[in-house]
């Protein structure tokens, strides 16, 4: 059985997958587990170079359960990152998954959620999901880098399945946020609201995002934070915002757009980013 079956199976546990894609990273790396992960967004690919040294670099379509990316900015790569280890102090290793699947593709929450399962499936305890998003806020211009301190899920999905009763209280790691801001004083932080895409929100829905305690709009991370906490993992989520969200911005939206921000805001977050991987 391939794995695409495999995982569109609802017979198949997915946590299955999850361990076999594990167990083929773990071999094809030569890392038997790794200790953090990092689902890398829109604008956030370039500090994946920074983290530290690549052990190995794989094709994520050849992993178990994984996929070429969709999306144009995205990596379909998977890559083993070794972080330290000088000085007489421990190595660690970072599992940086930058093949993302979002859930208006049409392949399920599960793939949607795959990769989380997967890092946690590897040893991860901590995993840090980033994305590229719209602003509500106009002091943020494009570019800035934003603490999630909660989310909103307006998918009307759910990773989980069956009667699976997991707490959200926290889903967003208070401590892992402190850390961040001891590295970066100046972060901001703010709900995030995922819509279930692939259009833009309309300035309606933008207003009723931010009447209902919205600071950010996007496509992605809601889903794959519920199931980071179901497996166990302590989650650490920051935003870029590429654009001022519909009806806030003075110009129409475009994925272009998205791009060009996350290119120009890329060398500064991705210097952040790897900064604050390493305290974590």
């Amino acid at each position: 059985m391939s794995h695409v079956t495999s995982l569109d199976d609802p017979t198949t546990d997915p946590f299955d997958v999850a361990r076999a894609a594990a167990a083929y990273i773990a071999e094809a790396t030569g890392v038997p587990t790794h200790d953090v992960a990092l689902v890398l967004g829109s604008g956030w690919g370039g500090a994946a170079d920074l983290l530290g040294e690549t052990v190995a670099e794989l094709p994520s379509h050849k992993v178990p359960g994984f996929s070429k990316p969709a999306v144009v900015g995205h990596v379909g790569t998977i890559r083993s990152i070794r972080i330290g280890g000088s000085l007489g102090a421990p190595a660690k290793h970072a599992l940086v998954l930058g093949s993302r699947t979002h859930l208006y593709e049409g392949r399920g929450v599960r793939r949607v959620v795959h990769g989380v399962r997967t890092a946690a499936a590897a040893g991860a305890s901590t995993i840090v999901l980033t994305n590229g998003c719209g602003g509500l806020n106009p002091a943020w211009a494009p570019g800035t880098p934003v603490l999630i301190s909660d989310h909103i899920n307006l998918t009307a999905t759910s990773p989980l399945e069956g009667a699976t009763f997991v707490d959200l209280t926290d889903l967003y790691s208070s401590r892992l946020r402190a850390i961040a801001r001891r590295v970066d004083a100046s972060l901001d932080e703010g709900v995030y609201v995922q819509f279930p895409g692939p259009h833009y929100e309309t300035p309606a829905e933008v207003q009723m995002a931010g009447r209902i305690g919205g600071d950010l709009v996007g496509m992605s991370t809601s889903l794959e934070a519920i199931a980071a906490r179901h497996a166990g993992l302590e989650v650490l989520g920051i935003s870029l915002v590429t654009n001022l969200a519909a009806g806030i911005s003075p110009v129409p939206l475009s994925h272009a757009e998205v791009l060009e921000a996350g290119a120009a805001a890329g060398p500064r977050i991705s210097a952040l980013l790897a900064e604050i991987v390493r305290h974590l």
